[in-house]
């Protein structure tokens, strides 16, 4: 909303990022399922899915990801993707708010920027 009354131009969810890719994993490897689920057995031999990651906004040399609490896989997730931006879209701008004033924040740091590249 803070983005929309501002009329800052983004799209919700508008780019999914591939952090490392997918591959074939075809040694063996025994285990249980992966929610501890089923017999311990020889779960190797599968293609292994790539680890994505969609952050919530992205505008115009901008990435808004607001976490209020982060799961267990964000932190690794989060600096996957710092690296990818480092290496891939080094001109962007990463905000990552946590509250309403945080998010009035981003709002005020990206206008000010919008302003100084007129």
């Amino acid at each position: 909303m803070a983005l929309k009354n501002a009329k800052i131009k983004s799209k919700y969810e508008g780019k999914t990022f591939i952090l490392v890719n997918g591959f074939d994993f075809n040694n063996e490897s025994y285990e249980r399922q992966s929610n501890n689920k089923g017999e311990f057995r020889n779960r190797g031999s599968k293609k292994i899915l790539p680890i994505k990651y969609t952050p919530d906004f992205i505008g115009d040399k901008f990435i808004i990801e607001t976490k209020g609490r982060a799961n267990e896989s964000f932190p690794m997730r989060w600096k996957l993707f710092k690296k990818l931006i480092t290496e891939s879209f080094p001109d962007y701008t990463l905000y990552k708010p946590q509250n309403q004033k945080e998010c009035d924040r981003v709002v005020e740091l990206i206008l000010e920027n919008i302003k100084s590249k007129k």
